[in-house]
């Protein structure tokens, strides 16, 4: 009985985004006990939003060492989420209760809060509005100033949408965004929403030595004055500082 013929694309169903490998520059010991939503990397200084219930922080990380210099607790009933740098000040989502947190980019003092509707799960900026992932395949955005929802940015790779986007970081005009439960980053044109291509991280550390489901990849952070790009993830071990990669090549 001959096989049956192989599936084939349909003649107008465009091809998958292109996917390419990273170069592992260094590699720095990360705090295991960190449920890690949110990294971001400014003026020589690691920040780290950390969730889930009763445990989430913002904290300042000795990038050498995974030493943490210092941290605010939040509130018990509120699950931390993205973080981003804005300014003098650092924001901080809140998963479901609908407050952001702003604090003073120095001392980590809690400024001010605000508020918004659905989930908060990743943050970053283009030098003009905030940038925000809820899950969907839909990137909000916000006015810093008013702090309002003002537009909306649907992603997808062709026709097809991308969904569970999760933390961002904005790197080289592009938004960098995790995959909720996925190895890899979808980097997107920021115009038109389209996926550029993906950052595959699955050899950084391997599915089959964690420990549990809920360790993926999650945290992005970019060093905007050299160009670095660390990455890391829920209870992960290190903080890796990559390279992408050539499309094609390893």
């Amino acid at each position: 009985m001959p096989r049956s013929a192989p599936a084939h694309r349909s003649a107008d169903e465009p091809p998958a985004a292109p996917s390419q490998s990273v170069r592992v520059v260094a590699r720095y010991p990360h705090d295991t006990r960190a449920f890690t939503q949110g990294l971001i990397y400014r003026d020589g200084r690691l920040l780290e939003s950390t969730g889930l219930y009763g445990r989430s922080t913002l904290r300042e990380v000795e990038l050498e060492t995974g030493r943490v210099l210092r941290h605010r607790r939040l509130a018990r009933r509120l699950f931390g989420e993205g973080v981003v740098a804005w300014r003098d000040t650092v924001v901080q989502l809140t998963w479901r209760a609908g407050i952001g947190l702003i604090y003073d980019a120095q001392t980590l003092q809690l400024r001010d809060t605000f508020r918004y509707d659905g989930e908060g799960w990743g943050i970053t900026h283009d030098a003009r509005q905030w940038i925000v992932s809820d899950g969907s395949a839909r990137l909000r955005l916000f006015d810093p100033v008013l702090r309002r929802e003002t537009g909306a940015i649907e992603v997808r790779d062709h026709r097809r949408p991308v969904s569970r986007l999760n933390e961002l970081e904005y790197v080289d005009g592009e938004i960098w965004a995790n995959i909720w439960q996925q190895d890899r980053l979808a980097r997107i044109d920021p115009a038109s929403g389209q996926v550029l291509g993906y950052v595959d991280l699955s050899d950084l550390w391997p599915s089959a030595q964690r420990s549990s489901k809920a360790d993926v990849l999650n945290g992005i952070a970019c060093d905007a004055e050299s160009g670095r790009i660390f990455v890391t993830g829920k209870f992960w071990p290190h903080v890796y500082e990559i390279a992408p990669l050539p499309p094609g090549a390893r």
